[in-house]
């Protein structure tokens, strides 16, 4: 490998989703840094699927258990110290939402309307994906 070439870091991650009143909602938590809104995602586990892999981080990062789509619903890529993280990104219907869960110390989580979901997240890719839920839902029967 080049010295100057990036190291590429495979990630996985989830959009956890509820409808509440016929209105989607998203979960949105803070990075570990608490200075920016993220969704739920980190580096694929070793023997483990991109979406079980997710589902982990879900649990740990926002104290969310679901169901995760098989459905790839897009990738983003971004920048991490010297490396480059892509991103795999799945969906998650949660069906609870835990008091106390791994990181409740670290970050904060929030349920909002797609509309500010995306304008709380920082990749380009990533609001595009969740801009495009409605639709996404629409086409699983959701």
């Amino acid at each position: 490998m080049n010295q100057n070439s990036p190291l590429f870091i495979e990630q996985s991650a989830v959009i956890p989703y509820r409808i509440v009143d016929g209105e989607i909602e998203i979960m949105v938590i803070t990075s570990s840094t608490g200075k920016r809104w993220v969704i739920p995602k980190g580096s694929v586990e070793p023997r483990m699927t991109a979406q079980n892999s997710a589902a982990k981080e879900a649990w740990e990062e926002a104290g969310l258990i679901g169901n995760v789509f098989p459905y790839l619903l897009g990738t983003y890529e971004y920048k991490k110290l010297e490396s480059i993280c892509r991103v795999e990104v799945f969906l998650l219907q949660v069906e609870m939402v835990l008091e106390v869960w791994p990181e409740d110390d670290k970050r904060k989580r929030e349920w909002v309307s797609i509309h500010k979901a995306v304008k709380r997240v920082d990749e380009p890719e990533l609001k595009q994906i969740i801009a495009n839920l409605p639709n996404i839902l629409k086409n699983l029967g959701a």
